[in-house]
């Protein structure tokens, strides 16, 4: 399986991009009001946790829908550290944060402000963070997060695509043993890292 085209394939310096920067506070740090009133608005049930369905509820993409239950699966997984299929406050202050970071790189990228991103911008985006794709890749990309129209990417869209580009290159990095970009994986092990990846 071969990944890029000659250039280090696992996009800046230093392992690639993950979580925006200032992402992630301090375990020990205090929840901040705004996380807390946010939390309690999105708790509607009153139980002390959230769900993806409460948080699907209380995201909104520029196209005036909400967030798709994949991208909000996919976000509560990433803070949930008990795997209960819920965060508490403290892991949802995590996730407000990692969210707000990614509007802000989203915004930088929607650069007509028309609430999503266009094949153009998408390109731009993972070149600046140091990926080369192809307009082919690209163009598969936006086919894959906007089935009907095949033009645009939504935030919650490009949060998914963002974070799934991460965990395959991270899974593809381990397996680079010799950091050229390409590799040979078997059957299972693919499956393993394509399953792994997905969810």
């Amino acid at each position: 399986m071969s990944y890029g085209q000659g250039y280090n394939p696992y996009g800046q310096p230093g392992g690639g991009y993950a979580a925006p920067p200032g992402a992630f506070p301090p375990q020990n740090a205090q929840v901040s009001p705004q996380a807390q009133q946010w939390f309690a608005m999105v708790d509607r049930d009153r139980s002390g946790k959230i769900n993806a369905s409460e948080l699907q509820a209380a995201l909104v993409n520029g196209r005036g829908d909400h967030f798709s239950d994949n991208a909000c699966k996919l976000m509560i997984s990433m803070f949930d550290n008990d795997a209960s299929g819920t965060i508490d406050v403290y892991e949802f202050e995590k996730l407000y944060n990692y969210i707000n970071q990614w509007l802000q790189v989203f915004k930088t990228y929607d650069q007509d402000a028309s609430g999503h991103i266009e094949e153009h911008e998408l390109t731009q985006a993972f070149t600046q963070m140091g990926f080369r794709f192809t307009p082919e890749f690209i163009n598969f990309l936006v086919k894959k997060s906007d089935p009907q129209a095949h033009k645009e990417v939504s935030v919650d869209q490009f949060i998914v695509l963002c974070v799934q580009v991460q965990r395959f290159t991270e899974a593809f990095r381990q397996r680079d043993t010799q950091q050229n970009g390409t590799i040979t994986i078997g059957f299972e092990d693919f499956l393993t890292v394509a399953i792994g990846c997905s969810y």
